[in-house]
């Protein structure tokens, strides 16, 4: 998938690749847990799993665009995404998983992040999450539903470079409260991406966080 600009940042991608060296990798996950990076997390023709105990975000909207890229052989793929925005968020207990088939000489690779335990949560400001797929437990307060894309003045609107239609079908609300959250996604971009307690790990092998 190819890098996204939200918001008229210029957005530092952190591949989630199996090709670069542990030790890079590692490096770059050590400054985003010290809040030094800008975030965007985005797996070329692939999605991944996140999961967490508690997201609880204000300055919610939500709204429908298409996420285009390339796979890993060079082909142009297109799919649908639910924008989930948040100008504020936090997560406990975050997982975020990505499985990379078929790596010549090794197999099947998995890469799997875990952030936000041991009482103090994932922090993240101006949030974009391109949703494939989500089950959740949610609580929102003061929703709109239906309102234009355009008209979504709750959240941190359209994020620069999604394609979505300005005028259609968008929700928001000044505050929403997601438990026991499962999602699938091809995109997830902040401002600020603040992982506390971040521990990653790679093994071969299928391992999900769900």
């Amino acid at each position: 998938m190819e890098s996204q600009v939200r918001g008229g940042t210029r957005w530092k991608r952190f591949a989630v690749v199996m090709v670069p060296s542990v030790a890079a990798t590692a490096a770059i996950g050590v400054a985003l847990a010290q809040g030094a990076l800008a975030a965007s997390f985005s797996v070329s023709g692939q999605s991944f799993k996140v999961t967490a105990d508690k997201l609880v975000g204000t300055g919610f909207s939500q709204y429908g665009a298409i996420d285009s890229g390339y796979t890993l052989d060079g082909k142009k793929t297109a799919h649908p995404v639910a924008v989930s925005a948040f100008k504020n968020a936090t997560l406990t207990n975050m997982c975020q998983s990505v499985v990379t088939p078929n790596i010549p000489l090794i197999g099947t690779v998995s890469l799997q992040l875990k952030a936000g335990g041991g009482g103090t949560p994932v922090e993240a400001e101006n949030l974009y999450v391109d949703i494939e797929e989500l089950e959740a437990n949610a609580t929102f307060e003061n929703i709109d539903i239906g309102v234009a894309a355009k008209d979504a003045s709750k959240g941190p609107g359209i994020a620069k470079g999604d394609t979505a239609n300005p005028f259609g079908f968008a929700q928001q609300a000044e505050r929403a409260t997601l438990t026991d959250v499962k999602q699938t996604a091809w995109a997830t971009t902040a401002g600020t991406f603040k992982l506390s307690g971040l521990k990653m790990s790679l093994s071969t092998g299928t391992k999900e966080c769900y």
